[in-house]
């Protein structure tokens, strides 16, 4: 499983009236970790930042001035998403950029170049509904250092994304995405698996206190959500199950 997590800067807010990409980061993930096999660019936009984007990314007119333009480096851009999920907060905002910078090229939307596009912005929104989500408010949440992100930079931004979005996710179901990468990682076929079927697994159960702790969170969830949390929910009875 190949992910990408992707960062841009932009000139200004809006691709629309003529604002530019001028720097593209990627962090490469192959089944939830880390490869070290990125992507970088400073990005020569052909116009000036807006003073507040300057103020985000601190990159001025003249440090871009001799670096390539967006068309020099689409090709290898687009070679390196191909057929890889990519991983960004508030997705629509790079993806309108990118798909601008695109179109100024006559080539297909990212879409067509990519698997699929996920919004971590959206998932936090999710997860913690009324709370500040933005990149740095999730750091915190997740206990990740962001100390030295003085300015917004896409590689820099790209890689605190890459353990946000691994803290997200990080279920019980991925203890097994894990073991079996580390199978695959070694790159051996015939390498033993683990027979999960065959462990004898010991379930402790809960204490009386510990089911009311439970309870005294999903009830503050409930009253969060203003309904019923989803591990309230009894999943519907099948038909072969209703007849065992």
């Amino acid at each position: 499983m190949r992910q990408l997590i992707l960062d841009t800067e932009t000139t200004g807010l809006n691709a629309r009236t003529g604002d530019r990409i001028l720097e593209l980061g990627c962090v490469e993930l192959v089944n939830r970790r880390l490869t070290g096999n990125n992507l970088h660019f400073y990005i020569n936009p052909e116009r000036d930042s807006d003073p507040g984007a300057l103020a985000v990314h601190g990159l001025t007119t003249e440090f871009l001035s001799d670096k390539p333009k967006f068309g020099e480096i689409a090709d290898q851009f687009r070679d390196f998403i191909q057929g890889a999920d990519l991983i960004i907060h508030n997705a629509p905002f790079d993806i309108g950029f990118l798909d601008v910078e695109f179109a100024l090229l006559g080539l297909p939307p990212v879409s067509s170049h990519c698997g699929e596009i996920i919004d971590t912005l959206a998932r936090a929104k999710q997860m913690f509904p009324g709370k500040r989500n933005s990149l740095d408010a999730l750091c915190d949440r997740f206990g990740i250092s962001n100390a030295h992100r003085t300015l917004h930079g896409a590689l820099l931004d790209s890689e605190l994304l890459a353990e946000v979005y691994l803290a997200m996710t990080r279920g019980q179901e991925s203890l097994v995405i894990d073991m079996l990468g580390e199978s695959h990682a070694g790159g051996n076929a015939h390498a033993p698996r683990v027979a999960l079927d065959s462990l004898d697994l010991i379930v402790i159960a809960a204490s009386d206190d510990e089911v009311a702790a439970h309870d005294a969170v999903l009830d503050g969830l409930d009253k969060a959500i203003k309904g019923t949390s989803v591990w309230r929910v009894e999943p519907a009875t099948t038909a072969d199950e209703q007849t065992t």
